[in-house]
C-alpha cells in the first residue's frame, strides 16, 4: 500500500492476471484502486482497458446451475477443450501484424475524442498508450467468433420457459460491493454482458469493439431461443450473420472504411436510441393545434370476446395518443363505438410479409388487467404509419414528434428485409453446399428443414442485405433484435403482495410487466415515467414502488435477490439522464445512490 501525493493515500497497484487458452505465459497488467474501490469502479476500469465505450450498460453475470450443469456435462463427455466464452487477446485469427501497424484498428475504432476529459485524440493509439493491451492484438474483439458447429449449439443450455428464462438472470453481480463479498472464488468464472439495453451513442466511428459485443449477445440470445421470434425472422437473423461470417473471414473486413461508408450507416441506422430512448426526449415542441392525425378502414376483432367472429372493418381515427372507431366514415363526426387510448399499452407486431399479413395486436392497462384488441392493415404501407403511431402512443408522443417519420422508415425497412421468394435454384447452388446453414439458426428450425431447404431460404434471404457493410450488418442485426417483442425483457419469479400464486415480473428499459406464470400473457404493465418512488424493506426483502394516481404494488422475488431487482430499476432511471450534450465522464456517485440501496 502506498500513501503519497503522487497516488493518494491508501491506494494499491492491483495485479489482473489473464489465462489464454493456449499459450502457456499468463498476460498481466495493473490497475491502482484504493480500498473503497466497488466492482462497479473495478469494472469501468477493466473495460476502459480494452476500447468499450459506455461502461455502465455493462456488468457481470454468474451463470445458472443449470446452464453449468449443462457445460460440466459437456466437458466431461467432450475429448476437445473448451473454447467457449474464452477471448484469445494474442492470437487474432483475423489480423496478423505487429501491434502498431496501420491495419491493427480498423477506421471504425478511431475516437475523434479522449473518453475521459473530451480532448482531441491523434489517433488510436492515443486512447490506448496507457494500456497494456496495446502490446497485444485486442482487435480481436470487433471481430465476430467463427461459427459453432450444430452439435456443440446442441450441447449449450437453451431456456425452454419463461421460468428458465428467469433463472438466467438470477446471477447479476452487485456493481456497489465486492467480488469476494459476493462468494465469488479464484478460478470461479463470469461473463461480461451487456445488462442495461439501452444502447447510448452507439457509433460506428468509434464503437467497433462495442457493437461487435452488443452483436455477439444478441447472436447467442437467438440462437438459444433466449428471445422469441418467428420464422421469418429467424431466417433474417440466419442471413444476416452468414454475411458478417462471410466477411470478417475476407480481406474486406480489414480495410479501412471509407467516410462516405460511415456517413451512410450512420444516415441510415442514426435512430437505435429513438427507438430505446437512451437520451433526453425530444425538445421539439409539438403543436398542440396542429398534431397530425390518422383516419383509414381498418380491421378490428377481440379474441376474448368474439373468439368465433372474423376481423371486422371500422373506420379508424388516429389523433394524439388514441384511436377511435366508428361505424364508418360517414359516422366519424359523432361519437365513436370505442376510443382506446394507448399510453402504457404493449405494441406488439403480428406480421407475416409472405402471407400479406400486416396486424398489430394492442395489450391496453385497465383496471383489471389488459384489454387485448387486434388490428390487421392492409398493406405495408399502411401498417408501417399506423404501427409507428401506435409505438409512439404507448410511450406518451404523437405523431408530431420527430421520431416518428424515422420510425416509419424503419419498420418499411423491416417489411422489405422480410419480403423474399424461395427459389427452387438456390437449392443447387454451389455456394449453398458450403455454408452449414445449421450454423445460423437455433435448433427448432434445423429439426424442422432438411440442410438443403434450409441453405436455400437462408440464400434467399441474404439478396436483401448483400450489399451491407459489416458493420452496417451487425447493426441492422442489432436493430431488427430490437424490434422483436420480447426484446430488453429480464424475466423473475416474484409473489406479488395479497396474490397467492406466484408470477412472472419483466424488467425493462422503461416499464416493468405482470406477466402470468402459466400462460405467458402480459395482466398489467407499470412505466418508470409514471414511477414516483420505490424502496425495499430489507428485512422482508420485499420491494415496494409507487406511480401516480394512487397506484402502487409490492412484490418479493422468489428467484432472485431483490436487490437484483432494485439495481435494475435504479440503473435503468440513471441511464435515462444521459445525453449528448454531457461529457463522456461517468457520475458515479449517482450511479451508486440510486443502485446501492441501503442494506
Amino acid at each position: 500500500m502506498i500513501s503519497s501525493n503522487e497516488y493518494g493515500s491508501n491506494s494499491w497497484e492491483l495485479l489482473v492476471t489473464v489465462d489464454h487458452q493456449y499459450e502457456e505465459e499468463q498476460k498481466e497488467f495493473i490497475l491502482r484502486v484504493s480500498g473503497d474501490l466497488h466492482i462497479g469502479g473495478v469494472m469501468l476500469k477493466l473495460v476502459e482497458q480494452i476500447n468499450i465505450r459506455r461502461s455502465e450498460e455493462l456488468s457481470l453475470l454468474k451463470q445458472s446451475e443449470d446452464a453449468l450443469k449443462k457445460r460440466k456435462k459437456k466437458d466431461k463427455n467432450s475429448k476437445e477443450p473448451v473454447i467457449e466464452d474464452i477471448l484469445n487477446l494474442c492470437n487474432s485469427p483475423v489480423i496478423s501484424g505487429s501491434s502498431a501497424s496501420p491495419g491493427l484498428y480498423s477506421k471504425t475504432m478511431t475516437p475523434t475524442y479522449d473518453p475521459v476529459n473530451g480532448t482531441p485524440a491523434s489517433s488510436t493509439m492515443t486512447w490506448f498508450s496507457d494500456s497494456p493491451l496495446t502490446e497485444q492484438n485486442c482487435s480481436i474483439l470487433a471481430f465476430s467468433h467463427p461459427n459453432c458447429s450444430p452439435e456443440t449449439l446442441a450441447e449449450m443450455y437453451q431456456p425452454r420457459t419463461l421460468a428458465d428464462k428467469a433463472k438466467l438472470n438470477a446471477g447479476w453481480l452487485d456493481s456497489s460491493r465486492s467480488l469476494m463479498e459476493q462468494g465469488i472464488l479464484e478460478d470461479d468464472q463470469l461473463l461480461l454482458r451487456f445488462k442495461y439495453y439501452t444502447f447510448f451513442d452507439l457509433n460506428p466511428k468509434y464503437d467497433a469493439v462495442r457493437i461487435n459485443q452488443i452483436y455477439e449477445q444478441a447472436r447467442w440470445a437467438i440462437l438459444l431461443e433466449e428471445i422469441d421470434c418467428t420464422e421469418e425472422e429467424m431466417l433474417i437473423f440466419a442471413a444476416l450473420q452468414y454475411h458478417v461470417s462471410k466477411l470478417s473471414l475476407s480481406s474486406e473486413a480489414q480495410d479501412f472504411i471509407c467516410e462516405s461508408e460511415v456517413d451512410e450507416v450512420e444516415a441510415a441506422l442514426s435512430n437505435l436510441e429513438v427507438t430505446l430512448e437512451g437520451g433526453k426526449a425530444s425538445n421539439t415542441l409539438e403543436d398542440i393545434t396542429d398534431i397530425p392525425k390518422l383516419a383509414d378502414n381498418l380491421r378490428l376483432v377481440r379474441p376474448k370476446k368474439l373468439s368465433l367472429k372474423a376481423f371486422k372493418q371500422y373506420w379508424f381515427v388516429f389523433k394524439d395518443t388514441s384511436v377511435s372507431y366508428f361505424k364508418n366514415k360517414e359516422s366519424a363526426q359523432g361519437e365513436p363505438i370505442e376510443k382506446l387510448n394507448l399510453k402504457g399499452c404493449e405494441v406488439v407486431p403480428d406480421v407475416n410479409v409472405a402471407g400479406k399479413k400486416f396486424g398489430i395486436k394492442l395489450l391496453i392497462p385497465v383496471a383489471d388487467g389488459m384489454n387485448e384488441v387486434y388490428l390487421r392493415c392492409d398493406n405495408e404501407n399502411q401498417y408501417a404509419r399506423w404501427m409507428a403511431a401506435c409505438i409512439l402512443a404507448s410511450k406518451g408522443k404523437t405523431m408530431a414528434d420527430s421520431s416518428y417519420h424515422p420510425e416509419v422508415h424503419k419498420i418499411l425497412s423491416f417489411l422489405k428485409m422480410k419480403n423474399w421468394n424461395v427459389s427452387p435454384q438456390a437449392a443447387s447452388d454451389p455456394e449453398s453446399m458450403d455454408m452449414k446453414p445449421e450454423c445460423f439458426v437455433s435448433l427448432r428450425y434445423t429439426k424442422k428443414y432438411k440442410s438443403k431447404q434450409l441453405a436455400a431460404r437462408i440464400l434467399e434471404a441474404h439478396q436483401n442485405v448483400a450489399q451491407m457493410s459489416l458493420v452496417e450488418a451487425k447493426l441492422r442485426f442489432i436493430q431488427t433484435w430490437q424490434s422483436l417483442p420480447e426484446f430488453g425483457l429480464s424475466y423473475y419469479i416474484v409473489r406479488f403482495k395479497g396474490s397467492k400464486k406466484d408470477d412472472l415480473l419483466g424488467v425493462s428499459y422503461n416499464r416493468l410487466i405482470r406477466i402470468d406464470a402459466a400462460t405467458g400473457d402480459p395482466i398489467t404493465t407499470w412505466r418508470f415515467s409514471n414511477m414516483k418512488q420505490w424502496n425495499v424493506n430489507w428485512e422482508i426483502r420485499q420491494v415496494a414502488i409507487e406511480f401516480d394516481q394512487n397506484v402502487s404494488i409490492a412484490f418479493t422475488c422468489l428467484s432472485a435477490d431483490c436487490k437484483i431487482i432494485h439495481e435494475y430499476i435504479g440503473g435503468y432511471i440513471f441511464l435515462s439522464t444521459r445525453s449528448k450534450d454531457q461529457n463522456e465522464t461517468l457520475d458515479e456517485e449517482l450511479f451508486h445512490k440510486l443502485t446501492g440501496g441501503q442494506e
